[in-house]
């Protein structure tokens, strides 16, 4: 099962391609003691603010400290649903509307697990990292994005 328990990097700049979540499913057809995956894909909208139209978001973190409390959380989630895998990718930099700006993925024997999982991962993610998002209006503007 689970045996890796080192600080995995979980951030990359621009959004998340739709190959990288492809390649994620691909990785793991040769693990057959898994039954189930659960993913989650956010995506930046083009929400019509008072201010005006998002067209992406910039997102910043404090790298060290969310690496830090990923790891714990992503040990927690371990220990708690007994997955088989799990797999984070969070972006950084520029994310237009339209684009994948987090991709969750976790895997265990049956669905439940990988599911609850999942679930409990992004609301984890959304509350306890240090990640800004600033959505960059259409035109001239800015606004800082609350994680909900």
């Amino acid at each position: 099962m689970h045996q890796e328990s080192k600080i995995r990097e979980i951030f990359q700049e621009g959004p998340i391609l739709p190959e990288q979540v492809a390649a994620s499913l691909q990785a793991h057809q040769h693990k057959k003691q898994i039954g189930a995956h659960s993913m989650f894909m956010g995506q930046v909208r083009a929400d019509q603010t008072p201010q005006g139209i998002v067209a992406g978001i910039e997102y910043t973190t404090y790298r060290d400290m969310a690496l830090e409390q990923m790891h714990q959380i992503r040990e927690e989630i371990f220990a708690k649903f007994g997955l088989t895998c799990m797999h984070v990718h969070h972006s950084l930099g520029w994310v237009p509307a339209g684009a994948i700006s987090l991709f969750v993925f976790t895997s265990s024997p049956h669905r439940k697990a990988a599911i609850e999982a999942c679930a409990e991962l992004v609301e984890r993610i959304k509350k306890e990292l240090p990640v800004w998002g600033k959505e960059v209006l259409e035109g001239e503007g800015h606004q800082w994005k609350s994680n909900n």
